[in-house]
């Protein structure tokens, strides 16, 4: 069996500074144009699609045509997860302006890791799920117990409809700025969508910092315990 993979030409695509931030910014798990990459890369929209076509030709990212425009996103979760890894091991960027603190602490508090929560609140979130045995987590990875059934009943997250997904149904990812972990898969995602129709978060413009709403703050203190500032 031939020990030559792609694994060099995934490591190269990521390692050029322009493509690993057009990547970063997909990690909010949305659609973008390539001049909206290319402000939030802060490069310009001809290096930016120069760098979109190199990625989805390898597959990283994929591509969906609408009229005359091109919205590109990540390819699926598990390249958002070596992104979130890469991350965590990745020197922190220099603050230089009140503007970048914001952000930085807007980030750290929560954010999506393509589809599922990130940051502080996705890691207090999944702490509060094995601290109450609604997660349970062995050598095999996490498993929902009896109790978890019934929490997410009751929080209206469909179980069945979640394990048909084609993917991970549940798994932990690293967190880059909390250095620990928080819920990824099939679950994680299905969560993301119940806190964003109950308007606990919503989405800010050009970021993948998401905004706990007045409503979250005290639905995630009363259902999860976590209190936000």
């Amino acid at each position: 069996m031939s020990t030559k993979s792609n694994v060099a030409m995934i490591a190269s695509l990521v390692s050029e500074p322009s493509r690993a931030a057009i990547l970063t910014a997909l990690l909010d798990g949305r659609f973008h144009t390539a001049s909206e990459l290319a402000h939030m890369a802060g490069i310009k929209p001809q290096t930016a699609s120069f760098h979109l076509a190199k990625m989805t030709e390898a597959q990283v990212v994929t591509v969906e045509k609408q009229g005359r425009h091109r919205y590109y996103g990540i390819q699926d979760p598990e390249v958002a997860q070596v992104m979130e890894s890469l991350l965590s091991i990745a020197p922190p960027v220099p603050i230089k302006s009140f503007k970048q603190a914001s952000e930085n602490e807007a980030i750290r508090l929560a954010r999506t890791c393509y589809d599922h929560v990130a940051g502080h609140l996705g890691v207090q979130i999944m702490s509060f799920f094995i601290q109450r045995r609604i997660l349970s987590e062995d050598q095999d990875g996490l498993h929902i117990t009896q109790q978890g059934e019934i929490f997410f009943a009751d929080f209206q997250i469909d179980l069945k409809n979640t394990r048909q997904k084609r993917r991970s149904f549940s798994h932990k990812c690293l967190d880059w700025s909390e250095r620990r972990h928080h819920l990824a898969g099939a679950l994680g995602s299905a969560l993301l969508d119940r806190l964003f129709e109950l308007h606990w978060v919503e989405h800010l413009p050009t970021t993948r910092a998401i905004r706990i709403t007045a409503e979250g703050k005290r639905g995630f203190k009363e259902v999860f315990s976590i209190e936000i500032g």
